[in-house]
């Protein structure tokens, strides 16, 4: 490796550095703030180091690796997540009596391996990636929730138990999604002999040989998994109610993102939705997932669960891009996906964003719309997160002048450019389901009527998460105005994907 490979490694290299600093910290000054600030500091260095890595793109690193402007893209808007994640989590983790520094340890370990991921171009990068983001989430999602000082021990003993329950499940069945991917790598080995992202090879008749089919099938099934894809859903509304809210945000952006983005890459360079028999199981679970979640989603009172069954048709809409990928139109397609999933992550560190927020005052981390007065009446007593929370759900549905509208538009134009009306239709029946539970929540934070002596309250609004909800809240307004700069940037560093 040479020098011109180390400095395009500098954000990778700079953003390891750091969790190695902050692990120290933790070890030996086990403060809170400290460690909190140091990861904060962290995440923007290697946002600095990838502003200074840009002047020298696309380099590949090794077989494995490539800093292209498709990456370096994912990267910021990655690492800019997590430090937004940072400044929330840090009320949140304030008010609860267990070991908190860890949790910020994690959350730069799982960092590293979503930019691993985003600027993977061999399987073997993507499972190093994958595990090391994996990883971090099992621990993460089994973070006790408790407060300080709680009602009752049996309350204590509730708030453990399915914290625990959460990291438990998604351990178990993403191990066996990660074996499963496992697989379906050492049959594409078989095959083609190279594990790099490459096109389906093809039998002497012209037709793509069965082993190959295989191996596609169970890749792309264990991609499905951490994308929360129907059949392969069941863990998701679980781990995102059981699981501490910093944590369910980290799963909702930042996993999401990372794995949509090499999925994206490989599905690109590879051309596996060239074949018509994968084009129709993918088409399929699109539909389904658009369906399946939206329908599912009506049937909560839980706003979590509301929100994870919604993520699963939000992945499903964004299927319709991928598909749109063996068009005329690629370039098209790479932007439509990769605008709608910016626009997802933004949108969700809001909803999740306030939710981690009013799970930072003294009450428990119960979120019942219908029977808990913590959202009944809302905007009455506190009018400012009760319009940020609307906003990023009016997003989550795709109203106009909102950043989830110019996302949604998107998407409709690559599907329509591709011919896939049954798809398109799909959308917009699953968009309208959407807009009913979203709007069902809006009405109870506008909800006259509600009970004056609710004891739940707000934790401290401390000025650097206060600051960086606000922040999204105004890019989701703004660009969902004037979308073009935000549209611009996208389009000229996707670019890179299909040079290459």
């Amino acid at each position: 490796m040479n020098t011109d490979e180390l400095f395009a490694l500098l954000p990778l290299i700079a953003l390891a550095a750091g969790t190695v600093v902050v692990m120290l910290i933790a070890a030996f000054a086990r403060s809170h703030a400290a460690v909190s600030r140091m990861s904060a500091i962290t995440l923007l260095i290697t946002l600095g180091c990838i502003a200074l890595v840009a002047g020298d793109i696309p380099r590949g690193v090794t077989p494995l690796l490539i800093v292209d402007g498709f990456g370096l893209l994912f990267s910021s808007v990655l690492v800019a997540a997590s430090f937004a994640i940072c400044l929330m989590a840090y009320p949140y983790w304030e008010v609860r009596n267990i070991a908190r520094e860890e949790f910020y340890i994690l959350l730069l370990i799982g960092t590293l391996g979503a930019v691993v991921l985003v600027m993977s171009r061999h399987m073997v990068s993507l499972l190093l990636g994958l595990e090391t983001l994996g990883v971090s989430l099992f621990a993460m999602a089994a973070y006790s929730t408790r407060l300080r000082q709680q009602e009752t021990l049996e309350h204590n003993r509730i708030q453990a138990d399915q914290s625990l329950e959460a990291g438990f499940k998604y351990l178990v069945l993403s191990a066996l999604a990660s074996a499963v991917l496992l697989f379906g790598m050492a049959l594409i080995y078989l095959e083609t002999g190279h594990m790099d992202f490459a096109p389906a090879p093809i039998s002497s008749n012209g037709s793509t040989t069965l082993v190959f089919y295989a191996g596609s099938a169970l890749l792309l099934a264990g991609i499905a998994f951490k994308l929360s894809l129907v059949p392969f859903h069941l863990w998701t509304p679980d781990v995102y109610e059981g699981a501490p809210a910093p944590v369910t945000t980290f799963v909702a952006t930042l996993s999401k993102g990372a794995i949509f983005a090499v999925a994206l890459r490989y599905f690109v360079t590879s051309e596996t939705l060239a074949n018509p028999a994968i084009f129709s199981a993918v088409a399929f679970v699109a539909a389904i997932s658009m369906l399946a979640g939206n329908w599912l989603a009506l049937l909560q009172n839980d706003l979590k669960r509301l929100l994870a069954y919604s993520s699963i048709a939000h992945l499903g809409y964004l299927m319709i891009a991928f598909l749109a990928l063996q068009t005329q139109s690629t370039q098209f397609a790479v932007e439509a996906s990769s605008v709608y999933i910016l626009t997802y992550i933004v949108t969700s560190l809001v909803a999740f964003g306030i939710i981690t927020l009013l799970s930072s005052g003294n009450g428990p981390e119960t979120k019942e719309i219908s029977d808990i007065k913590l959202y009944h009446g809302l905007f009455w007593r506190h009018p400012m997160i009760a319009a940020g929370l609307s906003i990023s759900l009016l997003s989550l549905a795709g109203i106009p002048l909102t950043l989830g509208f110019i996302g949604k538009f998107y998407l409709l134009s690559a599907g329509a450019e591709s011919q896939q009306w049954w798809l398109v239709g799909t959308l917009i029946v699953g968009s309208a389901i959407g807009l009913f539970y979203y709007l069902r929540v809006i009405t109870a934070l506008f909800k006259t009527g509600a009970s004056k002596d609710a004891q739940w309250q707000p934790g401290r609004l401390y000025a650097s998460s206060s600051s960086i909800l606000t922040v999204l809240i105004i890019n989701i307004l703004v660009f969902g105005v004037f979308p073009q700069p935000l549209l611009a940037t996208v389009q000229w560093l996707s670019a890179s994907l299909i040079d290459l």
